[in-house]
């Protein structure tokens, strides 16, 4: 199941956004979706495509990864091109997002034009500093959530590897990439390591961090998240 969002007057047709939603590989649908699919058309400009990938426990890893290479594949088929198209995800479906990046290297496939990463859930062995020093800030997740739907997405496996934590994949030939993440969560970490890795790789990427925001903060009515959706599309179209 999948589902566009598109603005009712004129707009850009020449691009589009994938948008990979959260929810920790074991929730999330489209109505979840719908919040950040339908900010993110209208910051933007751009026709933006969610997907219910299977959830685990039922579909553990890798049922998730296939499911977005799959619509990745509808919109090759559809006309469009790597170059074309933003993938975007929040959370859990940061990780997808460059879980499908990582994936489109391996198969030797072009990079997407950019990638827009909400909080990114980055590295699965929790071994960032905020996991311990930011756990009393975060009103919304908690290590024991953390450790909870790892433990379904992908039972006793080694959560180092890059197919679990991008955060530790070859990163290199990835695309211009814009992070956002709030100071008060415990996966704060995962995005300042992926910003510092990403440029390690010689990739250009943009980390924008708000004090006193919690996990996923463009999804609330909130004046920062307007201001966090006018700067994905300053980055957007910045990239030409």
């Amino acid at each position: 199941p999948a589902e566009w969002v598109s603005l009712e007057h004129g707009h850009d047709r020449r691009h589009a956004v994938l948008y990979c939603h959260g929810g920790g590989y074991t929730c999330g649908q489209l109505g979840y979706a719908r919040i950040l699919a339908s900010k993110l058309a209208l910051a933007t400009g751009f026709d933006v495509l969610s997907f219910e990938y299977r959830l685990a426990p039922e579909h553990p890893f890798p049922a998730a990864i296939e499911d977005a290479v799959a619509m990745w594949d509808y919109l090759m088929y559809m006309g469009y091109g790597a170059r074309d198209v933003i993938v975007a995800g929040d959370s859990a479906g940061g990780n997808l997002a460059l879980e499908l990046a990582l994936k489109l290297k391996e198969q030797g496939r072009a990079q997407p034009r950019g990638l827009v990463l909400f909080s990114p859930w980055t590295d699965m062995t929790a071994s960032g500093d905020s996991y311990t020093q930011r756990e009393e800030l975060d009103p919304m997740l908690t290590n024991r959530y953390i450790q909870s739907v790892r433990s379904a997405y992908a039972p006793d496996a080694d959560y180092s590897q890059p197919c679990f934590s991008p955060l530790f994949g070859d990163l290199t030939g990835f695309p211009p990439t814009l992070i956002q993440v709030g100071e008060r969560e415990i996966l704060y970490s995962d995005s300042t390591r992926l910003q510092d890795a990403l440029i390690a790789a010689g990739v250009p990427c943009v980390l924008q961090s708000w004090p006193d925001m919690w996990h996923v903060f463009q999804m609330f009515p909130l004046k920062s998240a307007g201001e966090a959706m006018t700067a994905v599309a300053d980055f957007l179209h910045q990239l030409g």
